[in-house]
């Protein structure tokens, strides 16, 4: 209860020192419910999505699919990934609107290239990418010879967004929306781990430490967009009951939210008409929340950003 109360007056504090960008915002908000145990679809009531596009990753189950659901469900045209063409076109078959499914493998990085391809020739305006798929592993693994959930959860997406920015900056206000975890705080001492990313050593921690790495690479994202219409926040979705578990026991807490809430901070962050200017900030149940120190850390942030750029330089592409 006292940890509670404390999170609570930590997010009025942060809702207060945002209030004066939310009150620029040129559109009213509609009302809704928001808050611990809301849903997607509570959030987002009220509002018209049409004529708007969203990329969401990771769309055929958990908080992805609910997360593409609810937005085709609002009127969005929802480009949906998923690691197989199978599990993709049947996740989109079975929404309400207009879903199409393309195939994206994280972990390779010429799979990433051909999905960036494949939605840039649709040749539309990303109003929404929403940066959800994720791996949790209980024991080392390695891709190129780095961590892998490092190489899936962060590098993956980095190199998604990198290709996809000039669409993001095509809408009228583009928003990219990156899934993290409070687990960041449990990262490595140090935060990320530069000179050992093959994980050894720190592997127990490599989920922590790729939320870590996704967080900072969002800060670090919303400080590249300063001056223009496009943001970049962070959301937490909180303790959700999906398949992420499945590779280590699916330990969850009595606790768990269902996927309908868990989705509901990535939607509202998505869509919210008040967020319209909010950059670079962390959220958690649908209100600014307090990261870690390490997750503030501008210096990592961009050390993040260029060491990353190094890792996929090959397939940035000749406008990077």
């Amino acid at each position: 209860m006292v940890l509670e109360t404390r999170r609570r007056l930590v997010q009025g504090a942060l809702l207060a020192a945002l209030a004066p960008r939310l009150a620029r915002s040129h559109d009213a908000a509609p009302a809704r419910a928001s808050g611990p145990g809301s849903t997607a679809e509570e959030v987002t009531r009220g509002l018209d999505l049409g004529g708007r596009t969203a990329v969401v990753t990771g769309c055929n189950s958990g908080i992805g699919y609910e997360t593409m659901r609810v937005l085709a469900l609002r009127g969005a045209h929802v480009i949906g990934t998923a690691r197989s063409a199978e599990k993709g076109a049947a996740a989109c078959a079975s929404v309400a609107g207009r879903a199409t499914p393309v195939v994206l493998e994280l972990s390779d990085f010429d799979s990433v290239v051909a999905c960036a391809e494949r939605i840039e020739a649709m040749d539309v305006p990303v109003d929404m990418l929403v940066c959800n798929a994720g791996i949790v592993l209980g024991g080392l693994e390695q891709v190129r010879g780095l961590e892998k959930q490092f190489v899936v959860n962060h590098l993956g997406h980095f190199l998604l967004v990198r290709r996809l920015l000039a669409r993001v900056l095509a809408a009228p206000q583009g928003r990219v929306v990156v899934l993290g975890s409070g687990d960041h705080a449990r990262a490595p001492e140090g935060g990320i781990q530069f000179g050992r990313l093959s994980g050894e050593g720190w592997a127990d921690r490599g989920y922590s430490h790729s939320k870590l790495a996704n967080g900072l690479f969002s800060l670090e994202l919303a400080h590249r967009l300063a001056g223009t219409g496009a943001t970049s926040n962070c959301v937490t979705p909180g303790h959700t009951r999906t398949d992420i578990l499945r590779s280590v026991g699916d330990g969850y807490r009595a606790d768990a939210q269902t996927p309908a809430q868990g989705a509901a901070t990535p939607c509202y962050v998505a869509t919210h008409p008040a967020l319209a200017r909010v950059s670079g900030t962390y959220f958690r149940d649908c209100a600014p929340a307090q990261p870690s120190a390490l997750q503030t850390d501008r210096a990592m942030a961009a050390r993040l950003w260029q060491v990353s750029e190094e890792l996929v330089r090959g397939f940035l592409g000749p406008a990077a």
